[in-house]
């Protein structure tokens, strides 16, 4: 009897034995980060443009953002900030949710939900489950029910942001007839890209048109006009440009932020595209830029990305409200017209309409939210268009980028003075909006940092 006690007792010992012991998932910074990349690579990939691509960054950073912050009170839930946003599901209750892994799940599955070629996301998301099966299943099944359960109330709250509808609603049509309107530009002459973003629910801004610019010289081909005059700047700064390589550091500047998605190559009879970042797209790779300078913790990397990506998201949406509002031609277009034919910008005139600069909105916006985060003597080193064959790019601080961002339009070719200024100045007012009116972090917090 004693034998056959002893014989159980020392098999029981061996299963225990052989039992995985289950460990706590992590998920650090750099996982976010390589999350967020992975994002911004199918938005390339898929070629999503710059206002739709803010988009798909805003609601999966909101979705990480929302799942933390239900385990940190240090920061304050979005719902009830943001427009229509209501109160974000909590856990089941006992469930052994790891708020990390829900969030960075949360992430996954909204991304996946708004982009094309979702198998690549899913390929990254399934090799993290295959790991984190490997060590604890239980944190797992109940972190991955959190975090879905999460992605499906923001799904919710997102389906209601007026997107599908702008889906069939009419193109943008072009008047011949007005000498100042708009007119699709070589080399693919493409219609004019989301005529209807204005439509889009706004985030913290009440409307579309709260930061309305000031209207743009008033069109006049007179040479003593205002009009005039920013448009033969365009002309003979680019000229200026093109003599024996003088003015080399314009042109750097001017092709480090083109990030144009879409640029159009002929040869012979076909054409192809050249796929690059979005404006978007380059500020929040300069939030991974800055959080890992600064050695930011899991919460701090997503509420940088995700209150810079809200600032942008409403960032588009004001400037496209004024640029089809105005529907300003494009300086290549009249100076093809009326000065020069075989004149041509550094580079390739995005398909839409001239005032205000987008990068010059969105670049003031993101500026100043992650000034509010980090500081206004934040030096860094931009490296996010090494992928594209570019250099690095200094700067001592984000208004410092922002502001060689919008100029980059004019020696870019493709922007009057007039929509530099004032889109810039539009983007940091939305910006300190953003900054003043969004709270994400509690009195306490903001006092220690």
């Amino acid at each position: 009897m004693f034998k056959k006690i002893s014989l159980v007792f020392i098999a029981a010992l061996v299963i225990t034995s052989c039992a995985k012991e289950e460990v706590p998932l992590k998920v650090t910074p750099n996982d976010y980060n390589n999350a967020v990349d992975k994002v911004t690579e199918v938005i390339i990939h898929d070629i999503f443009s710059p206002p739709v691509a803010s988009r798909i960054y805003s609601y999966s950073n909101i979705a990480a953002y929302e799942v933390l912050a239900q385990n940190n009170s240090d920061y304050v839930t979005l719902a009830g900030q943001l427009t229509d946003l209501k109160e974000t599901p909590k856990p089941d209750a006992g469930a052994s949710v790891n708020y990390d892994v829900a969030a960075l799940i949360a992430q996954m599955e909204i991304a996946k939900s708004l982009i094309f070629s979702e198998d690549r996301i899913t390929e990254m998301r399934d090799s993290l489950y295959m790991k984190w099966e490997d060590q604890n299943p239980t944190e797992l099944a109940a972190s991955k029910d959190y975090g879905l359960k999460v992605a499906d109330h923001i799904k919710s709250w997102m389906d209601g942001d007026m997107y599908k509808q702008t889906r069939t609603m009419p193109k943008f049509s072009v008047n011949p007839d007005n000498p100042s309107r708009w007119q699709p530009t070589p080399p693919a002459y493409m219609d004019g890209i989301e005529p209807h973003w204005m439509k889009i629910r706004t985030f913290v801004i009440d409307s579309a048109s709260q930061f309305k610019p000031i209207p743009p010289p008033e069109f006049s081909m007179e040479e003593d006009s205002e009009f005039y005059k920013q448009l033969m700047e365009v002309y003979t700064v680019r000229n200026e440009m093109s003599d024996e390589g003088n003015d080399s550091e314009k042109v750097a500047i001017a092709q480090f932020w083109d990030c144009n998605p879409y640029v159009s190559t002929h040869k012979g009879h076909l054409m192809f595209a050249t796929k690059k970042i979005t404006p978007g797209g380059h500020w929040v790779g300069i939030v991974k830029i800055a959080t890992k300078k600064a050695n930011a913790d899991l919460m701090e990397t997503v509420y940088a990305y995700t209150k810079t990506s809200i600032a942008l998201f409403d960032g588009f949406i004001s400037c496209w409200d004024e640029k089809y509002r105005s529907n300003l031609i494009r300086p290549e277009t009249l100076i093809n017209q009326h000065i020069d034919d075989s004149w041509a910008p550094v580079l390739q005139t995005p398909p839409f309409p001239e005032y205000s600069s987008g990068h010059s909105v969105v670049s003031g916006a993101a500026a100043e939210v992650l000034t509010q985060i980090y500081g206004d003597n934040f030096q860094f080193d931009d490296d996010t268009e090494t992928a594209y064959g570019l250099p690095i790019r200094s700067f001592d601080s984000f208004r410092q980028a922002s502001s060689e961002a919008a100029l980059s339009r004019l020696y870019g070719g493709i922007h009057y003075r007039a929509a530099i200024d004032e889109g810039l100045k539009q983007g940091r007012q939305l910006g300190q909006f953003v900054v003043k009116n969004l709270i994400m972090k509690t009195n306490t917090a903001q006092a220690s940092n």
